[in-house]
């Protein structure tokens, strides 16, 4: 394509100064180059187009991109969710689970479980932006203070009674005790718990906006890990003591 327009070039009189191209025509920088014209990109698209490629990089975070089929969980996992599978390998199968169907065993120091139903292991949701798990509370369960850095979630209350909130980045607090059917969102990277609030067993399910989530347990991103018990004191103002009994406890080291 850049043949004919050199012979624009060539016959045009007063010579070209200055050559105006689409983004996309890069064979256009070379023969400016060539000829010691200077070239300047104009985007002609939509405003549209230009905010999905400006966002590019949380589609690929978030796991949005469209796909025709289930994830290959023998791939890596990369940022936009696993490989799709071979058509010809695709079941119905890999679209069906029951991974929520039975209560696992809430016999724990939270004395509370979750099921997840994420795209590792649920394939038929690779890509999709979304995802479910199951939440089981023996009495005083708790889901600890937590984020969610890859999507928002959703929680419908099964069974009992749970208190439930999250805490905004102005640090307010949205909190509310909730009943079989009520309904409560947490918008996506602010810090949430749900604690059962009754004497009885209690349980629940969530939905997110990703295939896979992430969880960050506040507690374990505290105590879990083997930062030093003097930096953690500086930086939370906790007694060391304490800070050493919850890292025994949580598994912690330092």
């Amino acid at each position: 394509m850049g043949a004919p327009v050199e012979d624009v070039l060539d016959r045009l009189e007063p010579p070209v100064t200055a050559i105006v191209i689409d983004p996309f025509l890069v064979w256009a920088v070379g023969l400016g180059n060539r000829r010691n014209i200077p070239v300047a990109s104009l985007w002609t698209m939509s405003p549209s187009v230009f905010s999905v490629f400006h966002h590019f990089e949380l589609l690929h975070q978030n796991g949005q991109f469209l796909l025709d089929f289930s994830g290959d969980l023998t791939a890596p996992q990369g940022p936009a969710g696993y490989s799709c599978k071979n058509p010809s390998t695709v079941t119905v199968n890999d679209f069906v689970s029951s991974a929520l169907d039975v209560a696992v065993n809430t016999s724990n120091l939270i004395k509370a479980a979750v099921t997840p139903a994420f795209a590792a292991q649920f394939p038929g949701l690779n890509g999709l932006g979304i995802s479910s798990a199951r939440i089981d509370f023996a009495p005083g369960g708790v889901v600890p203070f937590h984020t969610h850095p890859g999507g928002s979630e959703i929680l419908i209350v099964l069974q009992g009674t749970i208190s439930a909130g999250f805490v905004s980045s102005a640090n307010t607090v949205y909190f509310k005790t909730l009943k079989v059917a009520d309904i409560m969102v947490f918008p996506q990277g602010l810090l949430h718990f749900q604690v059962n609030a009754g004497n009885t067993v209690a349980q629940a399910y969530v939905s997110f906006s990703s295939s896979s989530p992430g969880l960050q347990l506040l507690d374990y991103a505290l105590f879990g890990n083997n930062l030093p018990t003097e930096l953690i004191a500086a930086t939370t103002f906790l007694d060391s003591a304490q800070i050493k009994k919850l890292k025994a406890v949580l598994g912690g080291t330092g």
